[in-house]
């Protein structure tokens, strides 16, 4: 198979969908790639290290998506892109077809087969490929709240974790998934007082049970999200339902009660987000005002951080595109839960019913393409 990496194009995304050491194992299951000229060196990697891992390094996306037979991408594919993609060509990526219709009825059009990594569900119900970027932005989610609770950045003037005689900021976290663990676990870490709201009360009892004591668990209801986003200085918003759109919990309306030169960071802005003010930013403007509270909707939050970024996405990555590669779309979603859940649109039909439900499209069961 011939297996193409362009070089992303979002802005300031800087992470690329396969690392050199991947190009090189590729290469040794017998599959051509084709390496877009720069594509790495966002993340470090030059394109003689490709060169070298066996890749061939192509000039140009409008090659690179003419000769590939699968095409491996980090982020959703952008206008420019819509029209390179062709009729059967696998795309696999992170596609959040939820958040944009526009994105969702474009790619239909192309007829590709669309695998997205943030539907990829395990044996135990995980999502694989999320994960390891849910990772990453939760701790970032922190770490740029702090950033802009500063007051030169437009927030509220106070440091996360206080000090000697100074209580500490507090810290909301709307869910207790992956990224809100992980966006508590930093927020704890640096001093704050963290309260972590969620549905589920086995995950809470989980939480209570290895969260540091300046963590506090709280079932998650339209009061209980009232009584404390009054309280936080940070609110962070963590909340996922996997290919669908995430639900407005905190309205706008409800922004009156929050004090003014709070900070909202809404990493789940690429679904959609969990705040309804929230909208997409980017690296560049990553923030704005509405009612005196800051909100920051960098949607590819993980691109600031390419390298560590690059490492742990294409870990979790390569073993499917592996798979894809050897066996083919339909072969390898027979052998892997992973891809056949990951499969969203085969020939222009929505294989993700929570896609479908999305945009009130029809919906064909994977079972039924195959």
């Amino acid at each position: 198979m011939i297996v193409g990496v362009p070089k992303e194009i979002k802005s300031a995304e800087n992470r690329v969908a396969l690392q050199p050491s991947g190009a090189e194992l590729l290469v040794n299951d017998g599959h051509t790639v084709l390496v877009e000229k720069n594509s790495g060196a966002g993340s470090g990697f030059s394109d003689e290290s490709y060169k070298e891992a066996g890749a061939k390094i192509i000039d140009s996306p409008q090659e690179i998506f003419a000769q590939a037979d699968m095409i491996i991408k980090v982020k959703e594919p952008l206008k420019p892109e819509y029209p390179l993609i062709r009729k059967d060509q696998v795309i696999f990526t992170y596609f959040h077809f939820a958040s944009s219709e526009e994105l969702t009825r474009a790619i239909l059009e192309t007829r590709c087969v669309a695998i997205a990594y943030e539907t990829m569900l395990d044996m135990n119900n995980q999502l694989p490929l999320l994960i390891p970027m849910s990772e990453v932005a939760g701790r970032m989610a922190t770490q740029q709240g702090a950033k802009y609770l500063e007051k030169r950045m437009g927030g509220r003037g106070i440091l996360l974790g206080g000090v000697p005689g100074v209580e500490p900021a507090e810290v909301v976290v709307l869910g207790g998934g992956i990224v809100g663990t992980n966006a508590a676990k930093m927020a704890a870490g640096l001093g704050a007082h963290v309260t972590i709201l969620d549905m589920n009360l086995n995950r809470l009892r989980e939480l209570d049970d290895f969260m540091p004591k300046n963590v506090t668990t709280v079932a998650s209801n339209p009061e209980n999200i009232r009584k404390y986003i009054a309280m936080a200085d940070l609110l962070v918003g963590a909340v996922l339902i996997p290919g669908a759109k995430a639900p407005k919990l905190v309205t706008r309306d409800m922004l009156k009660l929050m004090k003014k030169g709070a900070v909202i960071v809404d990493v789940s802005v690429d679904q959609g987000g969990c705040i309804e003010t929230i909208k997409p930013t980017t690296h560049d403007e990553p923030v704005y005002e509405v009612d005196e509270i800051l909100h920051y909707g960098v949607a590819n939050m993980p691109g600031a951080v390419p390298l560590t970024s690059t490492k742990a996405l294409t870990n979790a990555t390569l073993p499917f595109a592996r798979m894809l590669a050897k066996y083919g779309w339909k072969k390898a979603s027979v052998l892997s839960k992973e891809i056949l859940t990951g499969i969203n649109m085969i020939d222009g039909k929505v294989t993700c019913k929570a896609v479908a439900e999305a945009f009130d499209l029809p919906y064909s069961p994977i079972e039924e393409a195959l």
